[in-house]
C-alpha cells in the first residue's frame, strides 16, 4: 500500500474540517488580555488574546464590531466568543470572534466611563460653559417620547405650576438604536427655529440599556452645542446619564425638570402678594412723612407773613452794608498810616535833608557823583551841591587823605 502524500493546502482543509467538526470549538467562551488591537478601514477588528502561558490571534469582522458598546484597548481583560477554525490559505488557526465583553464589568459601564473619560477631558462638563435657566419661560420644548408617561407628568406639572408657558413637543423615540440620532436631531431643530426657551429632554426609568440612548456621544455633543440652556431629565434618582453631566441643569427625573423648568405661580402670587403690600406700607409712610413736612412749611413765618422774607433779607443787607462800611474805614486808616510812616521814612533818608545839615554833593561835568578823589583830577569842572542852591569851581589839587586842614596849608 502506497503512503499518501498530502499538500499543504490539502492538510490545511484537514485540519478545517477536523476543527469545524468538534463542537466545543465552535461556540467558545476564552478568557484573555487585549494585545496587539487594530481597527482597519474596512471596520475589521485584528487583535491577540494571551494570558501569562499562551496567546492566541483573533479577527472580528467588521458587522460584528459595529455591536461593540466600548471601545477595546491593549491590556484590557476581556471575555471573547467564538468559534475557531483555521484560515487556510496560511494554515493559522484563530478565534472568529463574535462578541466581546470586559471581564469583570459589563461592556454598557465600561463604553459609558470610557466616553465619560473622554468628554470630560474634551471640557464638555466644565461648569463654565452651563448657562443659567430663564425664570420665566414663554416656551417649554420637551423632547422625549410622545408614547411614555413622563411626558404627561411633565405637561401636568407645567401646567399647574405656571400655566403661562406653552409647551411645544418634540416627540423622538427614547430607546433603540434609531433614538439617539433621533434625540440629537430635535435638539438642533429646537435651536434652529427658537423652538422655546429652554429645552427638557428625557424619559422615565429603566434598565442601563433602556436609557442606553442619552449616554450617546451625538446626544451629548447636540446638548453641548444647544445654545438655549437644556435641562436632562432621565430616568429615576439613582440612574446617572452622560446627558445629566453635559447639560445645563440635570433633574432628578422628568417631574422634577418640570419643576426646575418654570417658577410655582402659587408661591409667585404670594410673593406678589407680599411685594404689593411692602410697596403700599413704603407709599402710605412717605405719603405720611410727605403731609407733616407740609404741615411744618405751612406754620413758617415766610409762608403766613409774604413781605417777611423780603424784610428779613432787608435786615441782613443794613448788617452787611454796616460790617462793610466798618470794615472799609478800618482798612483805610490803616493804609494812611503806612502810608506815612513809609513816607517819613523816605523824607529821612533824602539827599536834601543831608545837604541841609552842612553837607554838599560834587558832581562832574556829565552829571556823575563824585565818591572818591580818583574820580577827578587837576583843572577839571565839578558842580557842587548844597542844602541851598550851589556854584561850579575848577580842581586846583587832589589828595588821598584829609589831614583836617585846607590843602597846601599847614
Amino acid at each position: 500500500m502506497d503512503q499518501h502524500i498530502f499538500g499543504v493546502a490539502e492538510v490545511n482543509q484537514l485540519v478545517k474540517l477536523l476543527l469545524d467538526g468538534e463542537p466545543l470549538l465552535q461556540n467558545i467562551y476564552i478568557r484573555g488580555e487585549l494585545s496587539n488591537y487594530k481597527m482597519y478601514p474596512s471596520g475589521h477588528h485584528y487583535f491577540t488574546l494571551k494570558d501569562p502561558e499562551g496567546a492566541l490571534r483573533c479577527v472580528m469582522f467588521r458587522g460584528q464590531a459595529s455591536r461593540l458598546r466600548f471601545r477595546p484597548e491593549n491590556g484590557m481583560k476581556v471575555i471573547a466568543q467564538g468559534r475557531i477554525t483555521v484560515f487556510p490559505r496560511d494554515g493559522a488557526y484563530q478565534l472568529y470572534c463574535n462578541t466581546l465583553t470586559p471581564e469583570g464589568a459589563g461592556d454598557l459601564m465600561v463604553a459609558f466611563e470610557q466616553l465619560k473619560t473622554k468628554l470630560f477631558e474634551e471640557g464638555l462638563f466644565d461648569p463654565a460653559h452651563k448657562k443659567p435657566l430663564p425664570p420665566y419661560p414663554e416656551r417649554i420644548a420637551i423632547v422625549t417620547s410622545s408614547a411614555g408617561a413622563a411626558v404627561h407628568d411633565m405637561i401636568r406639572i407645567l401646567r399647574r405650576r405656571y400655566p403661562l408657558a406653552k409647551v411645544i413637543l418634540l416627540p423622538v423615540r427614547v430607546q433603540g438604536p434609531e433614538a439617539p440620532p433621533e434625540i440629537a436631531g430635535a435638539i438642533r431643530y429646537a435651536n434652529k427655529w427658537k423652538v422655546g426657551d429652554v429645552i427638557i429632554t428625557g424619559r422615565g426609568g429603566g434598565s442601563m440599556e433602556d436609557l442606553w440612548a442619552f449616554n450617546d456621544e451625538r446626544v451629548a455633543r447636540a446638548i453641548y452645542d444647544s445654545e438655549l440652556p437644556v435641562i436632562s431629565a432621565v430616568g429615576h434618582e439613582p440612574d446617572v446619564t452622560i446627558s445629566d453631566f453635559v447639560a445645563d441643569a440635570r433633574a432628578s427625573t422628568p417631574s422634577n425638570a418640570a419643576e426646575i423648568a418654570v417658577p410655582d405661580q402659587e408661591a409667585l402670587g404670594q410673593w406678589l402678594e407680599g411685594t404689593a403690600s411692602r410697596l403700599e406700607q413704603r407709599e402710605t409712610a412717605r405719603l405720611a412723612a410727605l403731609r407733616q413736612r407740609l404741615a411744618a412749611l405751612a406754620e413758617r413765618r415766610v409762608l403766613r407773613d409774604r413781605l417777611a422774607y423780603v424784610q428779613d433779607k432787608r435786615m441782613e443787607l443794613v448788617h452787611v452794608q454796616q460790617r462793610l462800611g466798618d470794615l472799609s474805614g478800618g482798612l483805610v486808616a490803616r493804609k494812611r498810616q503806612r502810608v506815612s510812616v513809609l513816607g517819613a521814612a523816605l523824607d529821612a533818608m533824602s539827599p536834601l535833608k543831608v545837604l541841609g545839615r552842612g553837607y554838599a554833593m560834587a558832581r562832574d561835568s556829565s552829571g556823575g557823583v563824585l565818591r572818591t578823589w580818583r574820580d577827578t583830577a587837576a583843572g577839571e569842572a565839578v558842580l557842587v551841591t548844597l542844602g541851598e542852591g550851589g556854584f561850579t569851581c575848577t580842581v586846583e589839587a587832589t589828595y588821598e587823605k584829609e589831614n583836617g586842614a585846607w590843602p597846601g596849608k599847614k
